[in-house]
């Protein structure tokens, strides 16, 4: 009886050393694939009940963002399955020419831009609209990485060489706010400010940085009277409910007519036309309201784990001696996380308005292709780090 009752107790951890071994013995991380294909999943049944309304206004056809949002998932499967094949020394290799071509990206919209809802941020290409400031983020990213490995001690020593990125990101943000696109040039600086903090940058770079930048955004809040008026409707929305106030305040009453359980799936009222922008940035709301607090806490759950296994994929990274895949890692995860956390922060009113999309589940060709193609580079960059503990990685993939 002793025995058996020793042998259920150890049952539990010979188990999950078990799945452990399993798991590390695989080619990829197979539960951020789970996560991912989950995400997509809850993406695509959201963006079809909150466009319904819109779509059929605009077009006559109520499917008509949701058929484009397959679309556009179709064409960031097939994005993300050309990363998966490229070696992860092909981004080290080339990130200069990357980093050329944002900029480029960036001056073309400025020229050849359509202006919608007042920003001019896309290129038109005959059916689609791309969104210069995605492809941007991704390639100063592979950038921002390859130069820490290229110029670590002089990141570490040097405050040149701790400058120095921050040049190219002043250069890509004073284009960015052209257009105007303040919000990807916050998630820019924030991931940039933690993976240099993360790279070994001295405490004193790090606050001077952050109080830096944080001055830097105030001022264009200031001297910007859209952005002045976003900044007092997130303060009180409810002193102009229907003027500056209008979109958070519709955003919060959609949570708070999803409850515990919400109204189910397709019963949400505020997507009938009362909350701008439902199927895009404002997506969550629409998710609080139809699957209320619950199903919330568990989309909340898998973008948090989702995060959780990118930082880890670049800790590994990093333990191995990759040093490019490891900051490339965290660059991508923190990117991911700190968009998240804005556009939710956005949606609940703990942040003003910002266009962000919420990654892998808003509508929105651009970003959903560019994401896609950011969750392919981590499973590379996992599938590469895998490798190097039975081979070298063939291509050059060590730094």
């Amino acid at each position: 009886m002793k025995q058996l009752a020793l042998s259920l107790w150890q049952a539990p951890g010979q188990q999950w050393q078990q799945w452990q071994q399993q798991a590390q013995n695989q080619a990829y991380d197979r539960l951020f694939l789970t996560l991912l294909l989950l995400i997509l999943a809850v993406g695509l049944v959201m963006v079809t009940s909150a466009s319904v309304p819109i779509a059929e206004r605009l077009y006559g056809n109520p499917m008509h963002f949701a058929f484009r949002h397959l679309v556009y998932l179709m064409l960031g499967l097939i994005a993300a399955i050309v990363v998966l094949q490229l070696p992860v020394s092909w981004w080290h290799n080339n990130n200069m020419m990357l980093l050329l071509l944002a900029l480029a990206l960036l001056v073309a919209v400025l020229v050849f831009g359509r202006n919608i809802n007042g920003s001019t941020r896309w290129i038109p290409l005959g059916p689609i609209n791309l969104q210069a400031a995605e492809p941007a983020k991704l390639f100063f990213f592979v950038y921002l990485a390859s130069y820490l490995v290229r110029r670590h001690e002089q990141v570490l020593d040097n405050f040149k060489g701790f400058v120095k990125p921050l040049l190219l990101l002043f250069a890509l943000a004073v284009l960015l706010l052209m257009q105007p696109d303040l919000g990807t040039v916050i998630v820019m600086f924030a991931t940039t400010v933690v993976v240099l903090f993360l790279a070994g940058a001295k405490l004193w770079q790090f606050f001077m940085l952050m109080f830096t930048g944080m001055a830097f955004i105030g001022v264009l809040i200031v001297y910007s009277e859209y952005r002045w008026r976003r900044v007092t409707a997130f303060l009180d929305p409810w002193a102009d409910p229907f003027g500056s106030g209008y979109q958070l305040t519709q955003s919060l009453m959609a949570f708070g007519r999803g409850s515990w359980f919400g109204q189910g799936l397709g019963n949400s009222i505020q997507k009938l036309e009362y909350l701008p922008e439902a199927h895009t940035d404002f997506i969550f709301a629409i998710i609080a309201e139809e699957v209320g607090f619950v199903g919330v806490a568990i989309i909340l759950a898998l973008l948090f784990f989702l995060v959780c296994r990118a930082l880890l994929i670049g800790s590994k990274a990093l333990q191995k001696g990759l040093s490019f895949h490891g900051f490339l890692a965290y660059a991508l995860a923190i990117w991911l996380g700190f968009q998240t956390a804005v556009n939710i922060g956005v949606a609940t009113g703990l942040l003003p308005t910002k266009g962000l999309t919420l990654p892998f589940v808003s509508y929105g060709g651009s970003s959903l292709i560019i994401m896609l193609m950011a969750a392919a580079l981590l499973l590379r960059i996992d599938f590469e780090v895998r490798l190097s503990g039975k081979q070298a990685v063939s291509g050059g993939g060590h730094d």
